[in-house]
């Protein structure tokens, strides 16, 4: 059997509600969070809307200008997780702001590089998990998963899934009688996409993350053009 002990993923939940209120986007998350503890993965996990996220897209932004930022700290635990997760509601058929803010502070560390040199993201992987009773799981899930894709995250296949209830009021997913909890759909993909997390996370690993040659930002600098063919250097 596979063993996935040496495994960490974290799982930030961008609710706009704060601890202790009741998330939906957390029951969700709760799911998959149970898949990885079955199978011996470390499990982090935090609610951003509870710390001081200062606007920006530089690591710090108390170096910016701002009072107060809790991200430092927070990066800390993205950058000792293997597998990052984000989860968000859905309003006005949008991730929450919340979760546009934690991208932005993302962003603001991926230019960093690693010990060999590449972005800082380079070897992590990523995937979201959507809640909400309005259209929009795949339109939210595409903008994040873009997102993390670009800032250096490698994502996996079906690396999302959600439930929404029936459009406009109505129930959400932990309320009863929603039919979110024992939804078979969301089940499926929400199984799939962890498990599909973990294996990919175990691949990264097992070869020592993303191989090196022809993506390392500090041997670009210094001249290295990696089979690039520039007019320049002829």
């Amino acid at each position: 059997m596979t063993d996935y002990s040496d495994l960490g993923a974290l799982y930030v939940n961008c609710t706009l509600k704060p601890s202790p209120q009741v998330s939906n986007t957390q029951g969700l998350i709760d799911l998959s969070v149970g898949i990885m503890e079955r199978n011996g993965v470390a499990v982090d996990q935090f609610r951003a809307v509870d710390f001081d996220l200062a606007p920006g897209v530089y690591p710090d932004m108390r170096e910016h200008g701002a009072e107060v930022d809790a991200w430092p700290e927070l990066y800390e635990r993205v950058q000792a997780a293997d597998i990052l997760v984000l989860g968000s509601p859905i309003w006005l058929g949008e991730k929450s702001s919340i979760c546009t803010r934690v991208i932005e502070r993302l962003y603001g560390n991926s230019s960093q590089l690693n010990e060999a040199g590449q972005y800082a993201y380079y070897g992590k992987v990523g995937g979201c998990l959507i809640t909400g009773n309005e259209d929009g799981i795949k339109h939210c899930s595409m903008n994040i998963l873009y997102s993390l894709q670009h800032l250096g995250y490698t994502i996996p296949p079906q690396a999302d899934a959600g439930w929404i209830g029936e459009a406009g009021p109505g129930p959400s997913y932990l309320d009863p009688g929603s039919g979110g909890p024992e939804n078979d759909f969301t089940n499926r993909n929400t199984t799939f996409m962890t498990w599909n997390l973990i294996h990919l996370a175990r691949m990264l690993k097992d070869a020592g993350g993303i191989p090196a040659h022809g993506n390392q930002r500090s041997l670009w600098d210094a001249g290295c053009r990696f089979d690039f063919e520039n007019p320049e250097y002829r």
